[in-house]
């Protein structure tokens, strides 16, 4: 018998919702995606509907994401969250990260997101918000096949 699983409820939440539109699209492959561009309805579905992972942009105009991160931790605690941005404001990222949200710039969403529903996530997110991606930069080194053999 096949075991059918239900798609796991994202709710994404950016002020430009034109930006973020890719990011639906590639989330919705696998799960069911509620996107908004308002605080007052993000607060309201986190209220009523609490989904099993909240992504959010830091910076929601007069608002900033981590009000909704602190409402998801409390309407629902075992949900997670995502905070994402364009620009690090790091006091801003590491309270998220202390509060329990795993941070991601905003333009590595759309290959982030996806990877967050389908895998269990460790407790906290460890990882430094400066620290440089390292598979952008050519790091060099010598593998075997580089080396010249010397004949017998």
């Amino acid at each position: 018998m096949e075991r059918v699983l239900t798609p796991r409820r994202v709710l994404l939440v950016d002020t430009c919702d034109e930006e973020l539109r890719e990011v639906q699209r590639a989330c919705q492959l696998v799960a069911e995606v509620e996107f908004t561009a308002e605080f007052t309805t993000a607060r309201h579905s986190l209220l009523h509907r609490p989904p099993d992972l909240l992504a959010t942009n830091l910076r929601l105009g007069a608002y900033n994401g981590l009000h909704l991160i602190y409402l998801a931790r409390t309407a629902a605690p075992n949900s997670r969250s995502v905070v994402y941005t364009g620009n690090i404001d790091l006091p801003l990222v590491e309270e998220a990260q202390a509060i329990g949200a795993f941070f991601e710039p905003q333009h590595r969403m759309a290959w982030a997101l996806p990877s967050y529903v389908r895998t269990a996530l460790p407790a906290r997110d460890r990882r430094s918000p400066l620290a440089i991606d390292r598979r952008k930069v050519f790091r060099g080194g010598r593998r075997s096949a580089d080396l010249t053999v010397a004949p017998a």
